[in-house]
């Protein structure tokens, strides 16, 4: 199971890689981040409601308050990002983020994560379109250009 946040949930409406993903793991989000998600109205906001109403995305219910408020206290993170980090180590599983600070946390609670970059290396999407996509992600997403080349050769190389 993939515990998600708002940040890989768009990034990856926005490059047309969610529903992929979606059906190959079990997507998880706490109901913070489908309000999140919601708070906009983005073609991208339609796309992962559609996913909800299709039931590859679960909804689950926030976790307690004061284990978000805590996170939150000790981290500058957001509430989404909070809860989502919460379920995923209570449940020993992993967090999709790509929010920097959230990934920087899970590495602080030893919580496994992944990335938008990651699944698209995983895809199994031939090269030139694996390519296009990230240069998506280049363009909507707030990577280092070190991990981009990274994720460049890494789709060549395959």
């Amino acid at each position: 199971m993939v515990i998600f946040d708002a940040s890989t949930l768009i990034l990856l409406a926005k490059i047309d890689l969610l529903q992929m993903v979606l059906n190959k793991y079990k997507g998880v989000i706490p109901e913070i981040v489908k309000e999140e998600v919601e708070y906009k109205e983005a073609i991208d906001t339609k796309v992962i409601i559609k996913q909800i109403n299709d039931g590859r995305l679960i909804v689950n219910k926030n976790p307690d308050k004061n284990k978000i408020r805590k996170i939150c206290k000790d981290f500058p993170l957001g509430k989404g990002e909070a809860a989502a980090l919460v379920i995923a180590n209570e449940k020993n599983d992993v967090l999709a983020t790509d929010d920097g600070l959230a990934i920087k946390v899970c590495k602080i609670f030893n919580v496994k994560f992944v990335t938008a970059i990651h699944f698209l290396i995983e895809s199994g999407l031939d090269k030139s379109r694996a390519l296009a996509k990230l240069d998506l992600l280049k363009k909507y997403g707030r990577y280092s250009i070190k991990i981009t080349g990274d994720a460049e050769k890494r789709i060549i190389g395959r």
